[in-house]
């Protein structure tokens, strides 16, 4: 069951951006080809996006120079990973949620172009360490 949350509308206009790349490339392509379509998908709708955004961390009170990177951060509330992989697994749903406890983005859209039907790739979780519970499911 999906968590009623205010970034529900938000969230169901990136996974609409990315159906829309999916129907006109299919499966199968390297997310770096996914990665621009969806991008402009999301500017022709008139979102704001953030690419490649750098993640702080900080261990012990010292800023370490890490290369995590975000692939996008939509209106600055929607962290968005993009894979192209033959199954989502759990280590891409621990790299959601750790993206989301150190960016602190309160939703986080996980989307695998790797499936015939794109819906069936995507995981959503919002951000527990934001006081909301956590969810797992389309939308």
């Amino acid at each position: 069951m999906l968590i009623d949350t205010p970034y529900n509308s938000l969230t169901k206009e990136i996974i609409g951006s990315a159906i829309e790349v999916h129907r006109a490339l299919g499966p199968g392509m390297l997310e770096s080809a996914y990665v621009p379509c969806v991008q402009y998908e999301l500017s022709s709708r008139g979102l704001r996006w953030r690419a490649q955004q750098p993640i702080p961390l900080v261990y012990k009170g010292i800023a370490l120079d890490v290369a995590y990177r975000v692939d996008l951060i939509v209106e600055d509330s929607v962290l968005v990973e993009l894979k192209s992989v033959d199954k989502l697994l759990g280590v891409h749903e621990a790299q959601l949620l750790t993206y989301l406890r150190l960016t602190g983005c309160p939703v986080g859209l996980l989307i695998n172009f790797n499936v015939t039907r794109l819906i069936d790739g995507v995981w959503r979780k919002v951000n527990s360490h934001t006081g909301d519970r956590a969810s797992r499911g389309h939308g």
